[in-house]
C-alpha cells in the first residue's frame, strides 16, 4: 500500500495524523465533574454503591458502566491490509481508524489494543482476560490461519461477541452482493459455480457464508498462490482450506474458470485475465476485491463481458464492497441486546438486511444526498452505498432480532419497532454529513475561483480537491510565489495541468475586467482609476468578475480581510439572485451529537420577521442539499409566549408568515435553544408542537445571537464548522473567515459546486444569473 501512495498524499496523511494533536482519538467524560459532590458520586465514596451493585448482579455493569457500549479493536499487526506483517505498533493508526468508524457510524466507543504477541495460546489468553472490560471484541488484521484459531478459541471461552471483521464483515457484504447478483441474473445459489482467487481469512469466510446460504461445496473451486486447492495437495494447506479441496485435475485459475457464475477475488491485482471472462457463464458476477488494484479492472471486464456484474473494493466504482457497510451496525445491534456472541443467525440477518436495502426504492433524502438521482436495483447497484443513512436502521434491528430469536440476547428488547425508531439519532451524527455533497460534486465538477490562491491552506485544499475530482480550481496569485510554495509544502499540483492561474500582476484579461467593473459599479462610486487599481490589487474583485463574466462558476474568498468588504464586492459585482431581498449567512456545525445549521451568523444585524421567514425557507432548501430533512426552530429567549419582548414577538410573526408561505415546512417557535434540541422538554412546554425530534436548523433572532452561538459551539464542542454559506447571491460566492482550515475550504468548495450545478450557466457578459430553481433567499 505504501508504495502506491503519492508523495503529496503521504505528506497530507502525516500532517492529518500529527495536527492539531497526534492521533485520531481521545477520551471524554460523560458525567459532570464540576464540584465536590460530583467527585464524590463519580469516585470515592459514592462509586462503592455501583461496585456493590455489580458484585451482587454482574448484569448491572451494562447499566452502571460504559462496558456495554465499549468494543476492543485488537490486532497483533501480522496482516495489515496492503502492508503485511508490520507489527503491532505500526498497525496502531489503522486500529485508531477502525475505532473512528465505529464511533462515527454507530456511536460505539472503542479502545484500540495492539498486542506484541504472535503465539496463538498467549494471544487467546490475553484477549480472553479482557472480557470484564468490554461488551465486544473486534479482531483485526491477524494473519491466517492463526486468525481462525484465535477467534474460534476466544468465542468458546468468552461470553461476549468476538468478531474477526476481516473474515465476517467482508463475507456478509459479499454474500449480500451474491444474493442480489444471482437474483438479477435469474440464478439459484445452490446451482451456481463459484471460483475464488485467494484462500485467506476473508476468502474462506466468504465461502463459509455462501455455503450457509445454500451454495454447495462441490460447486466451489478455490485457488491460491500455489494454484487450485485439490484433494491430496500438501503445500500451504490447513484444516480450514482443506474443506474446499476438490477431486480435480485442474491446477490453475484458467483451468477452473470455464462455466463459473461467480468469480470471487481476494488476492492480487490483474490475476483474472480478460480472456478468462469469455469462458464464464452467462451474466457472470465478478467480485474483484483486491485493493488498490482489482483482479481485473471494471472497464476491461465490461469490454469483454458487457453482461457482467462487477464489484470492487474501490470507492470510485459502483458496487463497492466495504466492511463499513456492516460491522458498526452488527455490533450496534449485538450490544444493544447484550448478545453473548455473533452467531450465524445474526450474520445471515445482516446479509438479508443489506441485500434488501439495495432493492428498496431510494427515499427522497437518499436521492437528494447522492446528486439528485439514485441507481435502481440492478447490475450497478447490487449493494447499498457505504454512506446510505438507512444502513443502521435496517441492519442493527435485524441483528438484534436474530440475537433474541436465537437465544443469545441477555437483555431482549421490549419493542423492536421502538428500538428501530430510536436509531434515527445516529443517522446524521456520523460526521460524514459532507459525503453526499462530495458525491454530488464529483458527478459534475464546476470551476471554482479562489481569491487567496497563494495561501497555504488554499494550496493544500486544492491538492485534495484535484485528487477527489470535486472541482476545477482557478487560483488567483503570482505564479512564482505559488510555484515556490508548492515546492515548500511538497504538493504535486501544477498550474495548467491541475488548476488555472489568474496572475493579478499580468493577466491578458486585465482591460476587459476593468471595463466590466466600471460598467457594473461605475454608478456606485467606482471611478475608472479606482477600478484599475482594484483589479490589480483586490483578488476578491478579480474573482467576482471572473464569476460575473462566466469564466468561473463559484467564488471562494475571505481568508484575509474583513467579511463586510468582501460582501460589498459580491453585492456590487455578482449581485443578488432574482427575487432575493438581501444576503444571509448560514453556518453548519457538525458535532458528536449531530449536525446543526445556524442562521444568520454573519450578515443581518437585526432581521425583521419577513426576513427571518425568508432565511428559514432558504435554510430548509440548503439542508435538503445536504441530504437532511429540515427541522426548523425559531430560537428565542422565550418559550411559546413565556416572555413578551420585541424579539419573541418577531419570532412569532415569522412563524405566522412561514405557516402561510411554506405550510409543509416542519418549523415551530419561538422557543429556547434547549427546547429546540429536546423532544422531552418540548413535550412539557407545548405537547402539540409541529416540530418533532431534535431541530437541525436554528434560526436566531439577530446577528449577535447567531454568531455567538456559532463561535461558542464550534470552540467548546470541538465541532467541525462548515461555512459560512452565503445565501442569496446570483451565483455561488462564499466568504470564509480567517480561521478556516484547508479541510474547511474543501468542504465549502464541494457545497459551492453543488450549488452551481443547480443554476443556469452565465453568458460571457454575465447577463443571466437566475437560479434554475427556487432562489436561495426569496422575496
Amino acid at each position: 500500500m505504501s508504495s502506491n501512495i503519492s508523495d503529496d498524499l503521504k505528506s497530507g496523511a502525516l500532517f492529518y495524523h500529527r495536527h492539531p494533536r497526534p492521533g485520531k482519538l481521545e477520551i471524554q467524560p460523560t458525567k459532570p465533574l464540576g464540584n465536590q459532590r460530583d467527585l464524590a458520586l463519580a469516585y470515592s465514596p459514592g462509586v462503592a454503591a455501583a461496585c456493590e451493585a455489580i458484585a451482587a448482579d454482574p448484569e448491572e455493569a451494562a447499566n452502571l458502566t460504559a462496558r456495554q457500549n465499549l468494543v476492543a479493536v485488537i490486532s497483533n499487526g501480522t496482516a495489515v491490509l496492503g502492508l503485511g506483517d508490520i507489527g503491532p505498533l505500526a498497525s496502531k493508526p489503522v486500529m485508531e481508524g477502525k475505532a473512528v468508524l465505529f464511533k462515527k457510524f454507530a456511536g460505539i466507543d472503542v479502545f484500540d489494543i495492539e498486542l506484541n504477541e504472535k503465539n496463538v495460546d498467549k494471544l487467546v489468553d490475553v484477549v480472553a482476560a479482557l472480557e470484564p472490560t468490554f461488551g465486544g471484541i473486534n479482531l483485526e488484521d491477524i494473519k491466517a490461519p492463526e486468525c481462525f484459531e484465535v477467534e474460534e478459541r476466544c468465542r468458546a471461552r468468552m461470553n461476549i461477541p468476538v468478531f474477526h471483521d476481516d473474515q465476517h464483515g467482508t463475507a456478509i457484504i459479499v454474500a449480500a452482493a451474491v444474493l442480489n447478483g444471482l437474483e438479477f441474473a435469474g440464478k439459484t445459489i445452490s446451482d451456481v459455480k463459484i471460483v475464488t482467487s485467494g484462500a485467506g481469512a476473508a476468502a474462506l469466510a466468504c465461502l463459509n457464508q455462501l455455503v450457509s446460504l445454500g451454495a454447495r461445496r462441490e460447486n466451489i473451486f478455490v485457488t491460491d498462490i500455489e494454484g487450485v486447492v485439490y484433494r491430496g495437495r500438501e503445500k500451504l494447506m490447513d484444516r480450514w482450506k482443506s474443506v474446499y479441496a476438490q477431486e480435480t485435475q485442474a491446477r490453475t485459475l484458467a483451468e477452473v474458470i470455464p462455466g463459473a457464475d461467480v468469480f470471487l477475488g481476494l488476492s492480487a491485482g490483474g490475476v483474472l485475465k480478460p480472456e478468462m471472462l469469455e469462458r464464464m457463464a452467462e451474466k457472470p458476477l465478478i467480485m474483484a476485491l483486491a485493493n488498490p488494484y482489482p483482479e481485473i479492472m471494471p472497464n476491461l471486464a465490461e469490454e469483454k463481458r458487457p453482461d457482467a456484474m462487477i464489484c470492487t473494493g474501490r470507492s470510485d466504482f459502483p458496487n463497492q464492497v466495504n466492511n463499513v457497510l456492516c460491522f458498526p451496525y452488527i455490533f450496534r445491534g449485538a450490544l444493544d441486546v447484550g448478545a453473548t456472541t455473533i452467531n450465524e443467525e445474526m450474520k445471515a440477518a445482516a446479509v438479508k438486511a443489506i441485500a434488501g436495502l439495495a432493492r428498496e426504492t431510494p427515499s427522497d433524502v437518499v436521492a437528494r444526498a447522492y446528486g439528485g438521482e439514485a441507481r435502481p436495483f440492478g447490475p450497478h447497484s447490487l449493494i447499498p452505498s457505504p454512506f446510505d443513512p438507512r444502513l443502521i436502521l435496517r441492519i442493527a434491528p435485524a441483528v438484534a432480532q436474530a440475537a433474541m430469536d436465537s437465544g443469545v440476547a441477555k437483555r431482549p428488547l421490549p419493542d423492536v419497532q421502538a428500538y428501530a425508531e430510536s436509531l434515527d439519532r445516529f443517522v446524521h451524527r456520523s460526521g460524514f454529513i459532507m459525503k453526499p455533497v462530495f458525491t454530488a460534486a464529483k458527478q459534475d465538477p464546476r470551476r471554482v475561483v479562489y481569491a487567496e490562491g497563494e495561501d497555504e491552506r488554499v494550496l493544500r485544499a486544492v491538492q485534495a480537491i484535484v485528487e477527489e475530482g470535486l472541482a476545477k480550481p482557478i487560483l488567483i496569485g503570482r505564479p512564482n510565489v505559488i510555484e515556490t510554495r508548492l515546492k515548500r509544502f511538497g504538493l504535486a499540483i501544477q498550474p495548467g495541468r491541475d488548476f488555472e492561474l489568474i496572475n493579478p500582476d499580468d493577466d491578458p484579461r486585465y482591460r476587459t475586467y476593468v471595463q466590466t467593473y466600471i460598467d457594473l459599479a461605475g454608478r456606485r462610486g467606482i471611478t475608472p482609476d479606482g477600478a484599475r487599481t482594484l483589479v490589480r490589487t483586490n483578488n476578491a474583485v478579480i474573482g467576482a468578475l471572473a464569476v460575473r463574466r462566466g469564466e468561473a462558476d463559484a467564488l471562494i474568498c475571505g481568508l484575509e480581510g474583513r467579511f463586510e468588504s468582501k460582501l460589498r464586492v459580491i453585492r456590487d459585482i455578482i449581485g443578488l439572485a432574482p427575487g432575493a431581498r438581501d444576503f444571509a449567512a448560514l453556518s453548519l456545525i457538525v458535532t458528536s451529537k449531530g449536525a446543526y445549521f445556524l442562521a444568520d451568523t454573519h450578515v443581518r444585524p437585526d432581521p425583521s420577521a419577513e426576513e427571518i421567514a425568508d432565511v428559514a425557507i432558504a435554510c430548509g432548501d440548503t439542508a435538503r442539499r445536504f441530504g437532511l430533512s429540515p427541522k426548523i426552530a425559531l430560537v428565542s429567549h422565550a418559550d411559546f409566549g413565556s416572555f413578551d419582548t420585541a424579539s419573541s414577538r418577531k419570532m412569532r410573526q415569522a412563524l405566522a408568515l412561514l405557516r402561510e408561505r411554506a405550510p409543509d415546512l416542519e418549523v415551530d417557535g419561538e422557543m429556547a435553544a434547549d427546547t429546540a434540541l429536546s423532544q422531552a422538554i418540548r413535550d412539557k412546554v407545548l405537547p402539540g408542537s409541529r416540530l418533532k425530534g431534535e431541530a437541525n436548523v436554528l434560526i436566531m433572532p439577530n446577528l449577535d445571537a447567531a454568531n455567538i452561538a456559532f463561535q461558542f459551539s464550534k470552540t467548546l464542542a470541538d465541532a467541525l464548522p462548515v461555512g459560512p454559506l452565503l445565501l442569496g447571491p446570483a451565483r455561488p460566492a462564499h466568504i470564509l473567515t480567517p480561521s478556516v482550515t484547508a479541510r474547511g475550504i474543501v468542504n465549502i468548495t464541494a457545497a459551492a459546486v453543488v450549488e452551481a450545478q443547480g443554476q443556469e450557466v452565465l453568458t460571457p457578459e454575465g447577463d443571466s444569473a437566475a437560479e434554475a430553481g427556487t432562489p436561495l433567499v426569496s422575496a
